[in-house]
């Protein structure tokens, strides 16, 4: 029996009143690599933040690992938007991913040895130990997307949420990326993202949640990214529906990887 990472039961979130996720239902299971697929205006971040706990919904309830979510902030690791960051604020890179450790080391501790090797460690499994000693606010847009993966891993998680991190990288940090996901696979732990390009799902995920407001399917990937999910979820937008037809027959035909966000 697969145990369940994260279990939604009739969650609706409103803002204003105005509900943006409504009646969703959905369990993921633990080890697995979940994309969470979509239009814009779909719910996807909404939906991250309710299971991070950081929005309360309106009705329904949420598990982490069979814990009330208001419990579980210690086994999760968040990625979050790129562009919600301030890269202007004056930290080196090693500082940023320390911060990672704080959590479990308590706030009044001051991290030693420890946590620095393994903030190293982390920097060094996103391809950016050289660059420990350098401003955050001088990297590039992927290097800064690399360097908030290895702060989520210093937190070593068991769930890893991330939002959007394949949005506008270049190929080494989209491989540096790759990298990561499988390796947190090898490990067991589960990871939810938001992801946009369709032609990668089956290269990137086992499992996948289709959102546009409602739960359209969620499931393996195989059986769950079909054209007629697509349809339902896309509500026939022509452009993302052509991308959705190609992925399908990527699928289907066992055709290779696609490009990158």
């Amino acid at each position: 029996m697969i145990n369940p990472a994260v279990e939604i039961h009739d969650l609706t979130v409103a803002y204003r009143e105005k509900p943006v996720l409504w009646d969703i239902d959905v369990v993921i299971p633990e080890g697995s690599l979940c994309a969470i697929v979509g239009p814009n205006g779909a719910g996807k971040t909404t939906l991250l933040s309710s299971i991070l706990g950081t929005i309360k919904p309106a009705s329904g309830w949420l598990k982490i690992f069979d814990q009330p979510v208001e419990e579980s902030e210690e086994l999760i690791g968040f990625v979050p938007q790129r562009e919600s960051v301030d890269w202007d604020f004056p930290v080196e890179v090693l500082d940023v991913v320390m911060m990672g450790t704080y959590r479990r080391l308590g706030w009044f501790r001051r991290p030693g040895k420890a946590q620095h090797d393994w903030a190293m460690e982390c920097l060094e499994a996103v391809g950016m130990a050289d660059l420990h000693r350098r401003q955050i606010g001088e990297l590039s847009g992927g290097q800064q997307q690399r360097v908030f993966i290895a702060r989520a891993l210093a937190q070593d998680a068991r769930l890893f949420l991330m939002d959007e991190p394949f949005a506008g990288v270049d190929a080494a940090t989209e491989d540096a990326i790759r990298h990561v996901l499988e390796d947190l696979k090898r490990q067991g732990r589960t990871v939810i993202l938001v992801h946009h390009d369709l032609q990668t799902i089956e290269q990137f995920f086992d499992h996948v949640l289709l959102l546009n407001l409602r739960l359209i399917a969620s499931g393996p990937t195989m059986e769950t990214f079909t054209r007629k999910n697509l349809l339902r979820t896309y509500g026939g937008r022509l452009t993302l529906l052509d991308e959705a037809a190609e992925a399908v027959r990527r699928i289907r035909t066992g055709g290779g990887g696609g490009g990158g966000s």
